[in-house]
């Protein structure tokens, strides 16, 4: 629903809104997410005390408000609606929440550590723009914390049922992933919430028809009865897996780190960090590649060696283990690393 002036829906939903969640789960929030799905999202994305925050139409900020209380973070919240946000303002009196109205793209000028976008990804057509502008908003290692509606765009038909269809854009996982690693993101964590927000637009659906009278008195039945046919086709296209709802985490990457393993001539070569897991093992104290250009080039990653000198013909303690092929995801890379294992305990 286009609700550009936001407190004559604000005021009439929020009854039917906190009947619809489980007691605690209710922040304020305009949309399926839970009060625990927000929070694991947030840190996940690593939201914190000194952790510079920016929210992508943040709306009447219930999740922004509700992390700066819960986790502590520097925030700013950002929509195009000036009453979402007097909203926002009035109720952070109490908080360290800074506001702006404004339409995105573009973002405003900064640095961030984390870039929030909660349940509006689908509103945004062009996603290319939005993600360059997110990518650019970041700084190098700074995380993009966003849900997705994910599924392929809609048919004629689909656009016809659904009321302001110009807001519903979907795109498949695997497109937005491109799109994110254009600008510069790497996907890092991902998890699937459609069979919780099925159940979740249900509730709400239910509790706005059993308070109907009451909503359209205050927003009238036109978009009382937009709402829930919204709510009906939610709930039929998460039913079928139509559309699927996720949670992730996507992390801006350095320019030397995308370099790092990508070599136009070789089409093993993926643009993606290595997963450090890999090198993490029971037993293993440092790891290094074999080859030393290759081994400096990995150092990026973090400011410093991979690994230190460790003499195993010189201290016992030290087991050296055959090296073997360095894995990003489920592709060998030609890089072949060795790992160093430290005994806990000296040689008998």
């Amino acid at each position: 629903m286009h609700q550009d002036d936001r407190a004559p829906f604000d005021r009439a939903l929020h009854g039917a809104r906190v009947a619809a969640y489980a007691p605690g789960e209710f922040v304020g929030q305009e949309s399926f997410t839970t009060a625990g799905e927000i929070r694991a999202l947030a840190v996940q994305a690593g939201i914190g005390p000194g952790v510079s925050v920016l929210d992508v139409c943040c709306g009447i900020a219930g999740p922004g408000r509700f992390l700066t209380r819960e986790l502590g973070c520097d925030y700013l919240g950002v929509d195009a609606s000036a009453s979402a946000v007097a909203i926002a303002r009035e109720r952070a009196s109490d908080l360290p929440c800074r506001f702006a109205v404004a339409q995105i793209p573009p973002l405003p000028a900064g640095s961030f550590d984390v870039v929030l976008l909660l349940e509006t990804m689908l509103a945004f057509a062009d996603k290319d723009a939005l993600a360059g502008g997110i990518g650019a908003a970041l700084r190098p290692g700074g995380r993009f914390a966003f849900t997705l509606e994910e599924g392929a765009p809609l048919t004629a038909a689909e656009r016809a049922a659904m009321p302001d269809a110009d807001t519903v854009w979907l795109t498949p996982l695997d497109a937005l992933t491109a799109t994110l690693e254009r600008a510069g993101l790497a996907i890092t964590w991902q998890e699937d919430h459609s069979r919780a927000h099925r159940a979740t637009a249900q509730a709400l659906a239910d509790a706005f028809a059993a308070d109907a009278d009451a909503i359209a008195a205050r927003i009238g039945r036109v978009a009382l009865d937009g709402l829930l046919a919204a709510h009906r086709l939610w709930i039929e296209w998460l039913d079928a897996g139509r559309v699927r709802k996720f949670a992730l985490v996507a992390e801006r990457r350095s320019a030397g780190a995308r370099d790092a393993f990508e070599d136009p001539g070789r089409k093993g070569h993926v643009p993606r960090m290595p997963d450090v897991s890999v090198l993490e093992r029971p037993g293993v104290d440092r790891a290094a590649v074999a080859h030393q250009v290759t081994e400096a080039r990995l150092a990026q990653f973090d400011g410093r060696p991979l690994v230190q000198g460790l003499q195993p013909r010189r201290d016992h303690r030290v087991v050296e283990h055959p090296a073997e092929p360095l894995l990003v995801g489920d592709v060998a890379l030609d890089v072949e690393r060795k790992r160093i294992a430290v005994r806990q305990h000296p040689a008998e």
